[in-house]
């Protein structure tokens, strides 16, 4: 659990200052790979460099995708139990609009619906000022990862229960997103859930998403993963796998210049990241500084697919490199360990519950004249 969450800050801390930006860039900007912490694109002057500006991108900051995970690890210590849209209404907009933090983009302490993005606001939009039915208020936004990006607490709360994690991260983001946006949310949860299985390896985890995924995200996964099977280094597999997922992806290949088709509902498409940090994963062997160095290098929305590359590499146990937990945790001004423990703590008592409600179940089911209650 610790290892899924520290992971997946770092990777989001390593992916934000080079987001947006292609491979060949990023070697121009870099004079090479990223192999670890860098500064802002646009160095001194990130507060007014366009497009990223006003926000502090780099030197260990984490975004919005770490930011949206803490928020919802908050959610699940208040509920502490399984979350529906709901909850998200309930409890993760109020926390989203009314709790100030220190938000390390901006070096300041603000309101986190002040940091972000748009896709992210529409939560507050829909739910606290349009009313809307939280089962139903995805639809309509844009279709993205912004969901899927911070599902990983709902895989680790159901570890090693991939098909639970895929129906509660379903409910979760149908507050959040529609179409393949919320249909990466319920894979990558899945994705995270069967990484905590003892024993789990890539392989197996991409199995269980295969088994759960639908439509254009299921294809995209197979797709990209055949192609990761190939490689065992992260650079070989750079054009390979955007090859594999440009079929699937509406946003096309100038990641800042989206098509006209770019991030609408559809049943033949998916998102980009969540199929790239699966195949990076493979690429990788799980290791999690080669599956994170891969994510950050591929460019285009690099801190997303870090993000969820982190995670996964970290819950298949794989040590996150404590130079850099260290340095994202001291630069983003965050306790990165605190929100593991907390899940952790949460995860016992709803599996405890979960266990109590099963036997329940199969006593109910056995007296109407079921099968009998085992044990």
């Amino acid at each position: 659990m610790t290892g899924a969450l520290v992971g997946a800050a770092v990777g989001d801390a390593l992916g934000g200052p080079v987001e947006g930006w292609s491979p060949e860039q990023i070697v121009r900007r870099h004079g090479g790979r990223v192999l670890g912490v860098v500064g802002p694109w646009h160095g001194d002057d990130w507060r007014t460099a366009r497009p990223v500006a006003p926000y502090h991108k780099g030197d260990g900051h984490v975004t919005d995708d770490t930011l949206m995970t803490h928020a919802l690890v908050r959610v699940y210590a208040r509920v502490r139990d399984h979350l529906d849209a709901y909850a998200v209404a309930d409890h993760l907009v109020p926390d989203l609009m009314t709790n100030p933090r220190w938000i390390p983009e901006l070096e300041a302490e603000a309101l986190p619906l002040q940091r972000i993005f748009l896709a992210e606001k529409w939560l507050v939009a829909r739910l606290h000022y349009g009313h809307v039915d939280p089962r139903e208020a995805g639809v309509g936004n844009i279709v993205n990862c912004g969901a899927a990006m911070y599902m990983a607490p709902v895989g680790l709360v159901n570890a090693a229960h991939p098909a639970a994690a895929y129906a509660e991260a379903l409910d979760v983001a149908g507050a959040h997103q529609s179409s393949y946006g919320r249909e990466a949310a319920g894979v990558h949860a899945a994705a995270v859930a069967a990484a905590c299985a003892p024993g789990a390896t890539p392989d197996a985890v991409v199995a269980a998403c295969l088994s759960l995924a639908k439509d254009g995200t299921r294809a995209a996964i197979e797709a990209v993963c055949e192609a990761a099977a190939r490689h065992t280094d992260f650079e070989s597999a750079l054009g390979p796998l955007r090859e594999a997922v440009a079929p699937y992806d509406t946003v096309g290949p100038e990641y800042r210049s989206p098509s006209l088709g770019a991030r609408r509902p559809s049943r033949l498409h998916a998102v980009e990241e969540l199929p790239v940090a699966l195949g990076m994963l493979v690429v990788s062997g799980g290791d999690f500084r080669h599956a994170v160095l891969g994510a950050v290098n591929y460019g285009r929305d690099c801190d997303s697919i870090a993000t969820m590359a982190g995670a996964l590499a970290g819950a298949l146990g794989s040590p996150v490199p404590g130079e850099w937990a260290t340095t994202v945790a001291e630069a983003s001004r965050l306790d990165l360990w605190e929100p593991a423990r907390t899940l952790a703590g949460v995860a016992r008592e709803v599996f405890a519950r979960d266990v109590a409600r099963r036997r329940a179940h199969e006593e109910a089911f056995a007296r109407i004249g079921g099968t009998a209650c085992s044990g």
